[in-house]
């Protein structure tokens, strides 16, 4: 009773804070599956696992949601909404499979956002949205961060003109790390404090820095994690690993996504050779083939339908609550906690999603 009591959590989907923009535009249906393999060390009295699954939110829809796992399991939900298979084993087996099968239906995200239309938030949505104005541990807001966004800015608190202002701001000055990887590299939390240092990063420490930027600027920001459907790798047994994507408030038009990461790429502001390629052309939903501004424009406002989201939010506290610390500062894939500590990706747990497109 409990497993079909958890299951209708789904319907309902992971509560986004605040009204939807209106989304017209292209739509791709998806069948997805997603294997979680957990491996307690031997010896392991307890095993603990929150896995991310799909949400059934604005922007997509889940058919035929089915999960296949040997031991028992629930669905749960953490304090940001967002709904997680959870697994939690006493002397676990030398290792646990979990499986997770749905279709999803992914509609395009947008705006015509028009600066003249959109006004700066007022104290009721100051109050309303305080927590998405308020720094997270690798999301930080320190007298750098207020000092590059009011420069950046001039003081503009408009989110839509102020919001551009940001991500051009982060165009000219952050290189995605795919560009130049035999040099850089990204953090592995997400982090302002890192990108601002390095000047690069990969997505989630370009959006940790524009969100820390844009709250600094009064303007509400939270942070999607999802995954590409990634068109050349449709129908392979190659793992589509994560990406992620920030949203921010405009009155009177809900919450409006960008994703200057993926931006920065068509910025084409570098040479490709044998050693990045590879890297750059997965980085995208459907591949790259040079400069386009008219995509670095459309990233701005607007996603692509080639996605998937797992969570959002960072600082998540999730349930039952977990012990290794206060907050998990993010769930784009699994979290697992071995004897009350976090188990790391590869060593104790490994995901893998593949996908086929359908029509």
């Amino acid at each position: 009773m409990r497993y079909a009591m958890a299951i209708a959590l789904t319907v309902a989907g992971c509560a986004s804070p605040g009204d939807r923009m209106d989304m017209q535009g292209k739509e791709a249906s998806f069948e997805a599956r997603q294997e979680f393999k957990l491996t307690a060390p031997e010896g392991s009295r307890k095993l603990r696992a929150w896995l991310t699954m799909p949400q059934d939110d604005p922007n997509q829809t889940i058919r035929d949601f089915k999960i296949e796992c040997a031991v028992a399991h629930t669905i749960e939900r953490d304090s940001e909404g967002n709904t997680f298979v959870y697994v939690d084993v006493d002397s676990p087996p030398k290792e646990i499979v979990v499986v997770e099968t749905f279709r999803v239906t992914r509609r395009e995200q947008g705006a015509k956002l028009d600066a003249a239309k959109a006004r700066p938030i007022n104290d009721e949505e100051r109050q309303k949205y305080a927590k998405y104005l308020s720094a997270n541990e690798n999301v930080v807001i320190n007298d750098e961060v207020k000092s590059i966004a009011a420069k950046a800015t001039g003081g503009d608190r408009n989110p839509v003109s102020a919001g551009r202002k940001l991500y051009d701001w982060t165009l000219e000055n952050i290189e995605y790390w795919v560009k130049y990887p035999d040099r850089l590299k990204a953090s592995p939390v997400g982090s302002t404090t890192y990108c601002l240092a390095n000047r690069t990063g990969n997505c989630t420490d370009f959006h940790s820095l524009w969100a820390s930027l844009a709250r600094a600027s009064d303007i509400p920001t939270q942070i999607v994690y999802g995954s590409f459907f990634k068109k050349e790798l449709d129908g392979q047994d190659k793992d589509q690993s994560y990406h992620c994507w920030p949203e921010f408030f405009v009155p009177g038009t809900g919450w409006v996504p960008h994703d200057v990461a993926v931006a920065d790429i068509f910025v084409g502001d570098f040479a490709l050779n044998k050693d990045n390629e590879p890297k750059v052309r997965l980085t995208t939903a459907d591949g790259y083939t040079g400069p386009d501004k008219a995509k670095v424009d459309y990233y701005f406002g607007n996603i692509d339908e080639r996605r998937v989201t797992w969570s959002r939010g960072r600082d998540l506290v999730l349930s039952p609550k977990q012990d290794a610390s206060p907050t998990v500062n993010a769930v784009p894939k699994a979290y697992v906690e071995v004897d009350g500590k976090v188990g790391a990706e590869t060593k104790v747990w490994t995901r893998k999603l593949t996908f086929k497109e359908v029509k």
